[in-house]
């Protein structure tokens, strides 16, 4: 019989891209179909992977297999703090899946910055900036401004995802990259944002509805203000470190001050005619408000309770029958379209999922023969055939 070609690597450069993919030792040697002893040997020098081992682990850890052959592990990327709620206040550990979208996100990001270095230009640097102390509603106006956005504008919008892609396409005139994330589960994580005074970046969980989209945005933003980097949860219910918990509930408060200006919101028709004494909120008065803000009815109840017009009781009340009505329409949505193929649009997907600017810089340099087409279809993620239907998005054909 043929003896196994074993692979000679450094035994601690698997032990960095398992971690780094976010896997535990048990869940790493369940998807590469291996005892966990048989793993725990190979990271330890103790033996040696096949070449065709080797190649699976590459695969599993999203890592180039050239990479596992390096002589020492590589710098990574700066880690992310985690701002979500945690189980009984223990640690919470990054799934591979956020973990892969977090690498993916820096990599883009560090791409850019070669495309701008490349292109000759110097991205614009991000000036807003806040601290935990201010008013919120104070950091609403500073955003609001900034963004160049009334009222008028905003109630024009109506409809989630066109107010979604206004607020999108603002936000990134002010410098940011905003990517969307299609591999992490609702509950895991809202978004993620990465600080610094040049081409920061939020990424947004692509699997949330657009009103929950918008407001992670403004979420997101306000700890680019506050010149932080992490992954957050919108849920301010859970246990958490109490710092964590203060920013969380400031970065809650600055969304929803930006979507919902304070005066302009209780100056609306239908608040003023329940009067200041209001507690209680009919569901079509509540659903006729998120209409006109473009964002859930939770966040309408929210900042009804913020601002005094409601009680807690109520809006807890109000939260808990809102997450039956998503389950249940989760559930009718996944019944309806069990077993049938999902169609799929790959350049309408990779914009959206890339954000404009950057696509659009891509293309700009693949246009001007600093980068291939092998490039673009690289950096892109997509078929060279989906080329041009890219192009076309972003109004180039």
């Amino acid at each position: 019989m043929t003896k196994r070609v074993k692979a000679t690597i450094n035994p601690s450069l698997l032990v960095w891209a398992r971690e780094t993919a976010g896997f535990d030792l048990t869940a790493a040697a369940i998807k590469l179909g291996v005892e966990d002893e048989k793993l725990i040997a190979w990271e330890a020098g103790d033996d040696q992977p096949s070449i065709a081992q080797l190649r699976k682990m590459a695969e599993t850890y999203k890592r180039p297999l050239a990479v596992l052959y390096l002589p020492e592990p590589p710098l990574t990327f700066q880690p992310m703090h985690d701002f979500r709620r945690l189980p009984e206040l223990g640690l919470r550990h990054f799934s591979p899946a956020l973990t892969l979208e977090i690498r993916f996100a820096q990599q883009r990001r560090a791409l850019a910055l070669e495309l701008f270095e490349d292109a000759g230009d110097t991205p614009a640097s991000f000036s807003l900036e806040t601290t935990i102390g201010t008013n919120p509603e104070t950091v609403a106006k500073t955003i609001r401004d900034a963004l160049g956005i009334d009222h008028a504008m905003q109630a024009h919008w109506r409809e989630p995802r066109v107010a979604f892609l206004a607020w999108r396409a603002k936000i990134e005139e002010l410098g940011v990259l905003v990517f969307q994330a299609s591999r992490l589960e609702n509950d895991e994580a809202s978004g993620f944002a990465y600080w610094d005074d040049v081409l920061p970046f939020m990424v947004v969980n692509r699997k949330d509805a657009y009103s929950r989209r918008t407001f992670s945005m403004f979420h997101e933003l306000a700890h680019l203000m506050l010149r932080q980097s992490g992954v957050s949860d919108l849920d301010v219910e859970g246990p958490r470190p109490k710092d964590d918990e203060r920013v969380e509930v400031f970065c809650n408060q600055v969304a929803a001050a930006t979507l919902m200006p304070r005066d302009t919101f209780l100056r609306e028709p239908l608040i003023a005619a329940h009067g200041a004494g209001a507690r209680e909120w009919s569901d079509e008065d509540v659903l006729a408000l998120s209409v006109i803000y473009s964002v859930s009815r939770e966040a309408i109840v929210r900042r009804l309770l913020t601002l005094g017009r409601t009680t807690e009781a109520f809006y807890k009340r109000k939260r808990s029958q809102f997450a039956i009505e998503f389950q249940r329409q989760k559930q009718r949505e996944k019944e309806k379209n069990e077993g049938k193929p999902i169609p799929r649009n790959m350049p309408r997907e990779t914009v959206a999922d890339f954000g404009k600017p950057f696509v659009r810089r891509v293309i700009e340099n693949y246009h001007l023969d600093r980068i291939s087409l092998s490039d673009v279809s690289g950096y892109l993620g997509v078929k060279v055939r989906h080329v041009p239907g890219i192009e076309q998005q972003l109004g180039f054909a």
